[in-house]
């Protein structure tokens, strides 16, 4: 008897998203609630206003306007919530180990490429390197421990200096300390930076860099994140 072909997994609906987003930013945020009600309410009480102005007091106005201060309302309670979402999926990821890996291999873009696995790593305190390559060259990032971080932030820097000769290297360590980034400012950080190297050099250097990097699969990789456990769904 022929087995029966595995049914496609389900993927949660629009509303369901909806859902699971709003609990998950409501645990960092709990007055997220009562700001959307308030915008909602605001929204209604431009409308009305705009009706009264606009069309005077002719009720299929008021209740026609009434409904676009609604839907005002709504897109902005959303709009709130999908903000203050990503500020929550930071706060929630801050300090944790990998949360640099996720943030790099999520948030950069297109011109930029970079792995959730670091390339260089202690084992016994977890502190490890991020390289990401893009059009402002490459970027090495130290997630833990400033002073155990030194050996392999050098060693990672000199790595990608000579294979790399003549592309700019930039080093950024991050926490919240002097000279640290945040790691809800990691990304933008790395966007900022200015283009240095075109399309070409940019596929040819992350060809090299693949070409010398040491395989990292017999070592103890950070598990600290889980992108499905610390960052509700968003709505498609």
């Amino acid at each position: 008897m022929a087995k029966r072909a595995p049914e496609p997994e389900k993927r949660p609906g629009f509303f369901s998203q909806i859902r699971s987003l709003f609990r998950f930013t409501r645990e960092v945020y709990g007055w997220l609630p009562w700001a959307q009600i308030a915008i909602l309410v605001a929204g209604v009480l431009v409308g009305l206003i705009l009706g009264l102005l606009i069309g005077g007091p002719n009720v299929l106005s008021l209740v026609l306007w009434g409904i676009t201060g609604v839907m005002i309302g709504v897109l902005g309670a959303m709009f709130l919530m999908t903000r203050l979402s990503t500020k929550a999926m930071y706060a929630k990821i801050d300090g944790m180990p990998g949360a640099s890996g996720h943030v790099l291999s999520t948030s950069l873009g297109r011109s930029w490429q970079a792995s959730d696995t670091p390339v260089g790593i202690n084992p016994k305190t977890q502190e490890a390197v991020y390289r990401a390559v893009g059009r402002g060259g490459i970027v090495v990032v130290g997630e833990g421990t400033r002073g155990r971080l030194t050996r392999l932030v050098n060693e990672e820097r000199v790595k990608a200096q000579r294979v790399a000769h003549g592309v700019p290297v930039t080093v950024l360590y991050v926490g919240h300390g002097e000279d640290e980034v945040t790691i809800a400012d990691l990304a933008k950080t790395i966007k900022k930076l200015p283009k240095a190297i075109d399309k070409a050099t940019m596929a040819a250097v992350i060809r090299r860099i693949e070409s010398v990097s040491q395989s990292l699969s017999s070592l103890p990789i950070p598990k600290g994140i889980d992108p499905t456990k610390v960052r509700a769904q968003r709505p498609r």
